[in-house]
C-alpha cells in the first residue's frame, strides 16, 4: 500500500483512538496524537503517524488472571504461562496479563523474547501491511518532542527526531471531534518542518539538514514501523 487518501486516513485515525478508548490495552494509555503528513493537510497522506502516550506499567492491573483456557484454577505466575504457552517472557510485568490472555494474537516480543508494549500495541492497533509510523513512549508528546531534539543534536542523528507538527486527538478519556474535524477538512495551519525545529531552537542551516535527513528517514520505510522510547 502506497499511501492513504485524506478521508481513509482521518477514518484509520478514528478507528485507532475507538479501540484505545473502548478496548483493553496491553499498558494504560493516556494520550492519541496524530502528527507529520495528515497534521499538515496533504492528500494523499503517504505515511500516517501516530504517537501514543503510555504508562509504564509498575504493577499488573489485570482484573483476574488465574484461570486456564479450561476453566480450571491456575495458580502459577502469568509470566510463566505465556512463557510456556507463547515462549514470551514479562507477561503480568510489561504488559497485562489479562489483555495477553484476551487478545494472545497481538501478543508481541522484542529481541530479548520479552513482552514489548510497544510492539504490542501496535499489533492491537495496526493492520500489518498499512504505511503507519508508530511512536510509543510514557512521555507526553510535546515533551518528547524536545527530548528527543536534544538527543538527536548531541548523536547528529537527525533520524532520531520527533516530528513536532502534532495534533491531539484523545486524552485521559476524552476525545477532541474538533481536532477530528481539522484533520478532516484540512485546517490546520502549520509550518515547514524545518521551520519547525527552528522554532524549538535548531539555526536555519542544521533545521534544514535535519528536516532532509528526518524525510529521507521517511521514504525507506515501508508498511507499520514501530519505535518504542522510555524518558
Amino acid at each position: 500500500m502506497t499511501g492513504f487518501d485524506r478521508s481513509d486516513a482521518v477514518d484509520r485515525l478514528e478507528g485507532i483512538v475507538d479501540t484505545v478508548a473502548n478496548e483493553r490495552m496491553p499498558v494504560p494509555v493516556r494520550e492519541v496524537w496524530a502528527f507529520g503528513d495528515v497534521a499538515l493537510g496533504l492528500d494523499p497522506v503517504e505515511r500516517l503517524d501516530v504517537y501514543v502516550t503510555k504508562d509504564v506499567l509498575l504493577r499488573d492491573d489485570s482484573e483476574s488472571t488465574g484461570s486456564s483456557a479450561g476453566g480450571d484454577s491456575d495458580e502459577r505466575d502469568p509470566s510463566a504461562r505465556f512463557r510456556e504457552s507463547h515462549g514470551i517472557e514479562g507477561v503480568g510485568k510489561s504488559v497485562r496479563a489479562d489483555w495477553a490472555a484476551e487478545f494472545p494474537e497481538y501478543l508481541r516480543a522484542n529481541a530479548n523474547g520479552h513482552a514489548a508494549p510497544e510492539q504490542c500495541l501496535a499489533a492491537h492497533l495496526l493492520p500489518a501491511d498499512e504505511p503507519v509510523h508508530l511512536e510509543v513512549c510514557n512521555s507526553p508528546f510535546e515533551d518528547n518532542v524536545t527530548q528527543r531534539l536534544r538527543g538527536a543534536q548531541l548523536r547528529e542523528d537527525y533520524t532520531q527526531l520527533l516530528d513536532p507538527r502534532g495534533v491531539c486527538l484523545w486524552a485521559e478519556g476524552t476525545r477532541s471531534d474538533e481536532a477530528f474535524r481539522k484533520l478532516r477538512e484540512g485546517e490546520l495551519a502549520l509550518p515547514t518542518l524545518s521551520a519547525a525545529l527552528e522554532m524549538l531552537g535548531m539555526d536555519d542551516d542544521k533545521a534544514e539538514t535535519a528536516a532532509r535527513e528526518l524525510h529521507a528517514w521517511r521514504e525507506r520505510q515501508d508498511g507499520v514501523t514501530v519505535r518504542g522510547d522510555v524518558v
